[in-house]
């Protein structure tokens, strides 16, 4: 008498295994290849002409609040809802070129954590980074908000 046996397949994806695999062999190494400290690359900021004070205060006041790291929006958005409409066109300028920095060089310069970003010579005597530097210091202690959004905030009138 024949006995029937079943016989049960097992596919497992050739692609799943090298994953896990390649997972389990960097465990706790560093993931990121090393970078080439000769190379060094840098985008332009985009050069802006004939831009109104009006314009150029909507402009900074979204590039504050969408910066994409979270320390930064907030501490960017509420120092932008605080002195941008009572800035000149000066004062904007050097703004708008702060704002073409990196932003976690951005968030340790305003917080005074100079170890970790150096600060560079062209922003020691910034009185827009002063500015913001103050701000950082959250003096009356307040929980830290995106600031809603009003006219005002670029439109100069306050």
């Amino acid at each position: 008498m024949l006995k029937s046996t079943r016989v049960f397949s097992v596919q497992v994806s050739a692609r799943n295994i090298s994953k896990s695999t390649l997972r389990f062999a960097n465990n706790g190494k560093p993931q990121n290849p090393p970078i080439d400290p000769s190379l060094h690359m840098r985008i332009s900021p985009i050069i802006r002409t004939g831009e109104t004070i009006d314009v150029k205060r909507a402009r900074l006041v979204y590039q504050s609040r969408k910066r994409g790291i979270l320390e930064s929006d907030l501490l960017l958005s509420r120092f932008a809802k605080k002195y941008l409409n009572k800035m000149s066109m000066e004062e904007l300028d050097e703004y708008d070129k702060l704002l073409d920095e990196a932003d976690w060089d951005i968030y340790y310069w305003a917080t005074k954590n100079f170890k970790i970003t150096p600060l560079p010579e062209k922003w020691q005597d910034s009185k827009i980074l002063n500015l913001l530097q103050e701000e950082a210091e959250n003096k009356e202690k307040v929980i830290l908000r995106m600031p809603e959004l009003d006219e005002n905030d670029f439109l100069g009138t306050k």
